[in-house]
């Protein structure tokens, strides 16, 4: 049996009434209990759930519409009445017991209060979501619509509208954004680094960022896209919008980009917008299997893990990059004791450069085009008669001091090797002769010099130990030789223009207007991010023809 009631005129945002509901569910007296905002969306549900009472006919969508299951014959619509009551009381009270939440109760009010704000946040009712981003859009800010239960057609119009006044709309359904360290609805607290995230999935966009910060990475944004933007029919239209805002943000040096199955004809368009970028972009389109692994500067992954991985090395490698001097069109040497060493840095390099590797390795030399070589110093031509270069690395520290007066020369490849059997203080010999070859070079002449360090923290030369004195001498440290080798091609390469000259403030400084959920306005301001509450309700009791009225009287 339904028994029904209708509280009038006491709108609530759904996820309080959600709690309500379930809170009230659990009374002996009842099976369920049903609490919703009379909107002709919720009715419908009420109908298809079988909650529905056609006294909830009368229902506006500023009325709260209650539905009870039950079996008891006492007076429970009282008893449920009295519950709600004291539940609603409490809410009220823990809205007031917090830090003092600006809020407003017009949009222009909102405006007012927050003449800064740059952002329209919106977890209201889809049916009423539209209307209300096309305001926010009316009065040049940003959306991120939270809402789902949006229209196709609606999404479309919302988007094209916000790109052609360089304005992203996020979602609808979009669940999670960060941007310019404003938390917005589910959020992470993740440090700031140089990645920036563009999802069409919430949920992927807090897997890659979590997986970046235990990688020691950060971020500086994430935007969402709702899951539709890749669709066929909306065409992704924000994710165009998303990758030339990050374009032109000089903070985002590398862009990484996650996505559900994407619509084929627009998963091609997203990767030509890509290829114009001139930074490295991480591509996972997940369910779409890429012919290679790497297209210009387009990085694809399989995973998210993969993809954190790739953004993770690729960001440490920009950082280093941005902080060097330019060696641009000089060539790459690298002295390696380690023979594996030298074999795969000069595989890798290869592949980099698109050369080829030397095939019978003669006095050690693993690649030797183009006027880059790497050397293997521990081949039997350099071991007769003395020690080998991991026991003895003077002949090492002379090769490297003679880079001095090779002008061609502008990066310079290292391997420090420790343990049992080893120098017990290898980075002394290379920084004396890193030394000796920059003295030899003028200021406008730099020798760039890359290591990596392998061994561990419990070796007797200590690697912490080796690495310090390493960075101490001007040396770059990378942790593997991949990262290495994508550094020292990136350092010869010409720096290419980053950025279109455009600018998108709400990249550097995020003010919201929150509509709906509270909760969300309570976590902007507890992050410090400058927010006021809109305190929105249905226009004209939810009435469309009398609301479409006062809106032409404004």
């Amino acid at each position: 049996m339904i028994q029904a009631f209708i509280k009038k005129g006491s709108f609530q945002d759904s996820v309080s009434l959600m709690l309500i509901s379930k809170k009230l569910s659990n009374l002996d007296e009842v099976d369920e209990v049903s609490v919703m905002m009379g909107t002709p969306a919720n009715k419908s549900l009420l109908t298809n759930t079988g909650f529905w009472s056609d006294i909830f006919n009368d229902a506006t969508p500023n009325d709260i519409c209650v539905a009870i299951k039950t079996n008891d014959s006492g007076d429970v619509v009282k008893l449920i009445s009295d519950s709600l009551e004291e539940a609603l009381k409490n809410i009220a009270q823990q809205q007031q017991g917090g830090a003092r939440l600006l809020k407003a109760r017009r949009f222009d009010s909102a405006k007012q209060k927050l003449p800064d704000a740059n952002l329209v946040l919106i977890s209201i009712a889809g049916e009423y979501a539209p209307g209300l981003a096309e305001q926010a859009l009316d009065n040049d800010k940003n959306v991120m619509i939270f809402s789902d239960n949006v229209s196709v057609q609606d999404e479309i119009r919302l988007k094209q509208k916000a790109a052609e006044k360089d304005l992203i709309v996020m979602g609808p359904d979009c669940g999670t954004a960060i941007i310019a360290g404003a938390p917005l609805a589910f959020s992470n607290v993740i440090p700031q680094g140089n990645i920036s995230v563009i999802g069409a999935s919430g949920t992927g966009i807090q897997e890659v960022i979590s997986q970046i910060a235990l990688l020691g990475q950060g971020i500086t944004q994430a935007i969402g896209l709702g899951g539709r933007d890749l669709s066929a029919d909306v065409g992704g239209i924000s994710a165009l919008t998303a990758l030339k805002m990050l374009d032109a943000d000089a903070q985002s040096q590398v862009i990484t980009f996650v996505s559900k199955p994407p619509a084929e004809s627009v998963r091609i368009k997203v990767i030509e917008a890509m290829k114009k970028i001139h930074k490295p972009i991480v591509a996972l389109f997940l369910g779409a299997k890429a012919d290679k692994p790497h297209d210009d500067n387009i990085y694809f992954a399989n995973t998210l893990d993969e993809a954190a991985r790739i953004s993770a090395q690729l960001a440490k490698v920009e950082k280093e990059a941005s902080l060097a001097p330019s060696v641009a069109n000089k060539h790459i040497s690298g002295l390696y004791t380690g023979g594996t060493l030298a074999s795969e840095a000069a595989m890798l390099l290869a592949e980099k450069l698109d050369v080829a590797v030397s095939k019978d390795h003669d006095k050690g030399i693993m690649l030797d085009a183009k006027g880059h070589k790497i050397i293997d110093l521990g081949d039997d031509f350099y071991t007769v008669g003395r020690p080998h270069p991991m026991i003895d690395p003077s002949i090492r520290e002379q090769e490297i001091a003679n880079l001095g007066t090779k002008n061609d020369i502008g990066v310079l490849l290292l391997d420090l090797v420790i343990g049992y059997g080893a120098n017990a203080n290898p980075a002394e010999s290379v920084t004396v002769g890193v030394e000796k070859a920059r003295q030899k070079r003028s200021a406008d002449n730099p020798l760039v010099v890359i290591a990596t360090v392998t061994g561990s923290e419990q070796d007797p030369q200590v690697r912490s130990t080796q690495v310090e004195a390493l960075k101490n001498a001007g040396i770059i440290v990378m942790d593997n030789l991949p990262e290495a080798i994508l550094l020292a091609s990136k350092l010869i390469t010409p720096r290419q223009v980053l950025s279109s000259g455009k600018t998108y403030p709400l990249l550097d400084k995020v003010g919201v207007i929150n509509v709906g959920l509270r909760s969300f306005a309570e976590d902007l301001q507890s992050a410090g991010t400058p927010v006021v509450h809109y305190q929105w309700a249905p226009i004209a009791g939810g009435n469309q023809k009398l609301a479409n009225i006062l809106k032409k009287l404004q």
